[in-house]
């Protein structure tokens, strides 16, 4: 392990067996984490729309950049000169980069995989590059964020069982040789758990990943097209095999206030999605049990808040239908305050399960965290970009 990632857990799964919940805190070289939290995602070195600071406003201690992404356009060299991607983006605090795989392996017909990597033509440009293990760990190195991931290759929760097992053995592969690439003694390696909806395919690689030294545990493959039950169930199937492990587990691409939560019942640590500021973008606004499209015709003169008990910069000083008159008019403050308002929304709703769990709670405050969580139908799209 690297040493720079260190994770205490503060409040372990009750002995009961009710929950896995677990609080913690992951101590980074840019700051301290505390855990269950969701980390906004900035593809392109921000969140969409919003200044770092109404970011840190909003809740986030830790934000997800794509090392796709920033490799195509601005280039990791170039961020590198500038000072490394927390000089470059103005955020002081954690960053944690994925590793590109999600991204190169949904291209689709603009990609080709082999044992060695990944041979892919840019969604920009069409100019022909590649991904191997050791290429994706020396870009984040060069990126420089607290959190580096390991090279996998993700594969659709619906694919055959081949398809899956083949893509499993080659993550591991990658596993192997990304942690021989990762010479960053300031920067944590996090490793990949794949295997689809499989439980003994899952069960195989959350034991060879737990097996060797990185610092956390990623758990991929999921927030993809399988249903909530069968993610479920394959957290049930999986976590169960890192029991007694003390690394951090991270489960990849999931951001609906309600998957979240379950997710956290069943022993997950830490998130990503674009889904908050995506949806916002487009006039959905998330509230306790629900959700509002304010480019419907019923708020164009609603003059209540979004969320009374809100304390985003929308809901303290604007009314709905000012954000309604917002959208219509393809105004850019109609984004950010629709993105400022559901990363707050998602960010105090971890800070609720967090405090649940550190009262002891958790399992029987379930009932009331659901009834305000929000579920989005379908998969989330995680590939992409926000």
């Amino acid at each position: 392990m690297s040493g720079a990632a260190s994770f205490d857990l503060l409040a372990p799964p009750p002995a009961d067996g009710s929950t896995r919940a677990r609080l913690g805190r992951l101590t980074l070289p840019h700051g301290v984490v505390d855990t269950p939290q969701f980390m906004p995602v900035g593809t392109n070195a921000t969140v969409k729309a919003l200044h770092p600071d109404e970011v840190r406003a909003a809740g986030a201690t830790i934000l997800l950049a794509n090392t796709y992404h920033l490799y195509l356009r601005p280039g990791h060299e170039r961020i590198e000169r500038l000072g490394g991607l927390h000089t470059f983006m103005g955020w002081d605090g954690p960053i944690l980069t994925d590793s590109g795989g999600f991204q190169v392996v949904s291209l689709g017909d603009l990609r080709v995989i082999d044992d060695d990597g990944v041979t892919f033509k840019s969604h920009l440009d069409g100019s022909i590059h590649r991904f191997t293990p050791e290429h994706s760990v020396q870009v984040q190195q060069a990126l420089g964020p607290d959190i580096a991931v390991a090279f996998d290759q993700p594969v659709f929760p619906s694919s055959s069982r081949a398809v899956v097992r083949d893509a499993m053995d080659r993550t591991h592969r990658w596993a192997e040789r990304s942690l021989a690439a990762h010479t960053r003694t300031d920067q944590a390696l996090f490793g990949i758990v794949q295997g689809g909806l499989d439980p003994v395919l899952r069960a195989e690689s959350a034991r060879f990943i737990a097996s060797l030294p990185f610092d956390g545990i990623n758990i991929g493959g999921l927030a993809g097209d399988e249903t909530p039950d069968q993610r479920n169930q394959t957290l049930d199937a999986t976590i169960p095999h890192l029991d007694g492990d003390t690394r951090v587990r991270y489960l990849m691409g999931l951001g609906s206030p309600l998957d979240l939560l379950e997710a956290v019942h069943r022993g997950i640590d830490l998130f990503d999605s674009v889904l908050p500021a995506r949806v916002a973008r487009n006039g959905q606004l998330w509230i306790p049990g629900g959700r509002l499209n304010l480019r419907n015709e019923q708020y164009r003169d609603d003059p209540r808040p979004v969320q009374e008990d809100c304390p985003c910069p929308l809901c303290t000083r604007f009314s709905r239908a000012y954000l309604s008159h917002l959208f219509r008019a393809k105004e850019m403050l109609a984004y950010r305050l629709a993105t400022c308002h559901n990363l707050t929304f998602t960010l105090d709703f971890m800070d609720r399960i967090r405090a649940a769990i550190r009262a002891g709670t958790f399992p029987s405050q379930l009932p009331e965290l659901r009834s305000r969580a929000v579920r989005m139908s379908g998969g989330e799209g995680a590939a992409k970009p926000a």
